[in-house]
């Protein structure tokens, strides 16, 4: 998907919700490549801060980029907007540390950038794409990421209060779906956290205007936008949060009692995990441990191998695959006995690999149980197969395995097989 920015610069004033500074925020479009990057005008040299989580600070209430003095503080909002409207460059200028609170949440923003239009530039779009599950805990908040083919939130808060207590909320992050149900959900404080606040330097900028505000009883100021606005908000902290990944996440996002500090340590262990998972066997190394060739070779790549318990491979399904001649003309489908057959040679890679001189070895399968197809495989298809062993004996062995496209099962099955000498 080719990458977005903005079709002309727009501009919002305002007042920033800690440092309680008046701000004017310019929303401008940049070149293929640039990112989201914030640009503090009222400085010396206008300095450039990426919205990554390397440049994250781990602060209190808001997520902070960049030192003082050269840093941007509470772009939570102003992030969830840019990544709700599925823009990838952006330059947005400040001309103070923090951008303007607006009414607490990210419509305002989201309405801007709408108003400026979001237009299509050269470049691919860069995707956070996880192969395995990738889990924190940061005090009382904890996450998960599970490969999903778009970004999906999970989340849940838990509060002792009346007007609050324990909220779930499920959401695609779409562009129509952020616009619809988490945009316009505000922030929100308590009364009895004020005094504290305020001697940290916080909340100069709140008011009744900019944030739902709760005494021991229950709202006091305007009626919710939604019963449920508080884990709303949150789920929209989240988003902006995690567009510090820097790319467009796709990953199913479990997130309990998140906080700033937790999502921005999380989008660092995701972009940690990125980098850990690297291709472990290429198609050369493929063909010096299976005997397979054309056209009856249905691994393509090899991504993670655990010796003696799991291995994770790929097989891409082109419309070249010689059996889409036949099966079926005008309608082709990858057969499922071939999808089977793929799933069994990456199995095969496993224990193969863990024999000496394989070059000499054959792997036969022995024995399908609790085949399942869920649905068909066709020409563009990416198949991951995850298999793990279940039991050892000698040269016999049983594995479970599983094949997904785009997050989803398409197949399982549990196989026997054993290593034969060739």
């Amino acid at each position: 998907m080719s990458r977005r920015t903005i079709g002309r610069q727009v501009s919002l004033e305002g007042i920033g919700l800690h440092l309680g500074a008046a701000c004017r925020l310019t929303f401008l479009p940049a070149p293929s490549g640039t990112g989201i990057v914030f640009r503090r005008s009222d400085l010396p040299e206008s300095p450039a801060i990426p919205a990554l989580a390397a440049r994250a600070v781990l602060t209190e209430r808001r997520t902070q980029l960049g030192s003082d003095p050269v840093s941007v503080h509470t772009v939570e909002h102003v992030l969830a907007a840019v990544a709700g409207a599925g823009i990838d460059d952006v330059e947005i200028a400040l001309d103070a540390a923090e951008p303007p609170i607006m009414d607490g949440s990210a419509a305002p923003f989201l309405r801007a950038l709408g108003e400026a239009g979001v237009v299509e530039q050269p470049g691919d779009a860069a995707y956070l794409t996880l192969r395995r599950p990738v889990r924190l805990t940061d005090g009382e908040s904890t996450y998960e990421a599970c490969p999903a083919p778009d970004l999906e939130l999970n989340v849940t808060i838990d509060f002792p209060h009346p007007a609050i207590g324990r909220q779930h909320g499920c959401y695609r992050i779409t562009r129509d779906g952020f616009a619809r149900d988490l945009a316009a959900a505000r922030t929100f404080g308590f009364v009895h956290e004020v005094e504290a606040l305020r001697a940290k330097g916080l909340i100069q900028g709140a008011s009744l205007e900019n944030a739902v505000v709760l005494d021991d009883q229950g709202v006091i100021n305007a009626p919710l936008r939604w019963r449920d606005e508080f884990v709303r908000h949150k789920a929209l902290d989240c988003v902006g949060d995690l567009a510090l990944a820097g790319a467009r996440v796709r990953a199913r996002v479990t997130a309990v009692k998140p906080s700033h500090r937790g999502t921005v340590l999380f989008v660092r262990a995701l972009n940690e995990a990125i980098a850990k998972e690297t291709t472990v066997l290429d198609i050369d190394e493929i063909m010096k441990i299976l005997p397979h060739r054309y056209p009856f070779l249905l691994v393509d790549r090899i991504l993670e191998i655990e010796d003696g318990k799991r291995i994770v491979g790929l097989k891409n399904v082109t419309i070249n695959e010689p059996f889409f001649q036949g099966h079926f003309p005008g309608h082709p489908i990858m057969p499922g006995v071939l999808v089977i057959e793929a799933m069994a040679q990456v199995g095969g890679m496993l224990l193969m690999g863990a024999v000496p001189n394989p070059e000499s070895k054959v792997v036969y399968f022995t024995s399908l149980n609790n085949v399942k197809w869920r649905r068909p495989v066709k020409p563009g298809d990416q198949l991951r197969f995850e298999l793990e062993l279940l039991q050892v004996r000698g040269t016999m062995c049983k594995m479970s395995g599983v094949a997904r496209v785009d997050g989803e099962v398409v197949a399982e099955a549990e196989m026997g097989a054993m290593v034969r000498d060739r």
